[in-house]
């Protein structure tokens, strides 16, 4: 098993040689090759943040978001469904509970069981996901707009709410099954189809106590809330792979900056710094179809795939506070028409 110091460049020999010849035909596909996740299993990095007791590489921040930046180069459907595995990685990583560790991590450090998230129960107002306390568990009911991974999943991660006076955060491992109490409804998406993206309502589902991690207070996202800082390298890593196709050109150094700036930011300054990072991406994959010319319009080329990965990205792990800096950028950069 690679350490960490080795982990970014095994990544990226992974993105080069084996995600992005296969894009375009992933592109195309109604779900990521397993091969492409078995991959990524057999060379530990689904226990990328997991403890090493466990199987885990306990990577530090920066080298996991260097792996999430090399993987979208590659292939940003197959990073979809991977990305979303490391939330219930870290959050049971964090787990006083002992016993919880040692019957999860394991497998979910090396692959073998793959996690998907529902986390409507963090978002701020009204809660997608209600907790209701039972005896014996909890039940759950939403709706809940994307799910990522059906399909390639074990088990899905959720955070719901509960509506007390004082609400609380439940979490849970469910099994991604469906059932009358758990209705996935496929989605057709502009960019990362094959991620296997879903929306799934919720009716009645019951989550015995054993399934829960845990039960904390909820505490609603501040306003300049600016998501987490590995989304960013998201955006990064299509931006990088847009300008390897160009060849050398400014948007090099732009996305070295981006990246400094992603770093450097802090809670209240992420929402300024995703948003920078989003656009970089949208404005790259522009220059490369341009740079391509009338041949990127066909299917089986990457420009057109990159600039609607790139188009996704302006809205993936989106808050309030990333459109508004968005919007700013966009809207800063108008001008008004000449009225000569």
């Amino acid at each position: 098993m690679p350490d960490t110091e080795s982990i970014t460049r095994v990544a990226q020999e992974l993105a080069d040689r084996l995600l992005f010849p296969a894009a375009l035909a992933t592109d195309a596909s109604e779900l990521v090759p397993r091969s492409h996740l078995e991959a990524l299993a057999e060379a530990g990095l689904f226990g990328i943040v997991g403890p090493r007791e466990y199987g885990g590489l306990a990577a530090n921040i920066a080298t996991y978001c260097s792996v999430v930046e090399a993987l979208a180069g590659g292939c940003l459907s197959t990073t979809f469904v991977w990305i979303q595995h490391q939330t219930p990685v870290r959050t049971i990583s964090a787990s006083s509970n002992a016993a919880l560790r040692q019957e999860w991590l394991p497998q979910l450090c090396s692959g073998r069981t793959r996690a998907g998230i529902a986390l409507g129960g963090l978002r701020a107002g009204p809660t997608q996901i209600e907790a209701r306390k039972v005896d014996g568990g909890w039940l759950f009911d939403g709706d809940v707009p994307y799910v990522t991974g059906w399909g390639q999943i074990n088990f899905l991660f959720v955070a719901a709410r509960t509506t007390t006076a004082t609400p609380e955060v439940v979490t849970a491992l469910i099994p991604a099954e469906a059932s009358d109490a758990l209705v996935p409804e496929p989605l057709r998406l502009l960019a990362t189809n094959a991620s296997g993206t879903v929306r799934a309502t919720i009716r009645g589902l019951f989550v015995p106590d054993e399934r829960v991690i845990g039960v904390e207070a909820y505490h609603s996202p501040p306003p300049y809330d600016g998501g987490g800082r590995p989304n960013g390298s998201l955006s990064l890593g299509v931006a990088n792979r847009c300008g390897a196709l160009i060849g050398p050109s400014p948007f090099d150094a732009e996305v070295d900056a981006r990246r400094r700036q992603l770093d450097a930011a802090t809670e209240q300054t992420m929402a300024e710094a995703r948003a920078a990072a989003a656009e970089l991406a949208l404005r790259a994959a522009g220059a490369l179809v341009v740079a391509k010319g009338s041949t990127s319009l066909f299917p089986g080329q990457h420009a057109q795939r990159l600039l609607r990965e790139a188009t996704f990205l302006q809205v993936f792990g989106s808050r309030p506070a990333i459109r508004d800096a968005l919007l700013h950028r966009y809207l800063d950069r108008a001008t008004p028409a000449d009225p000569g």
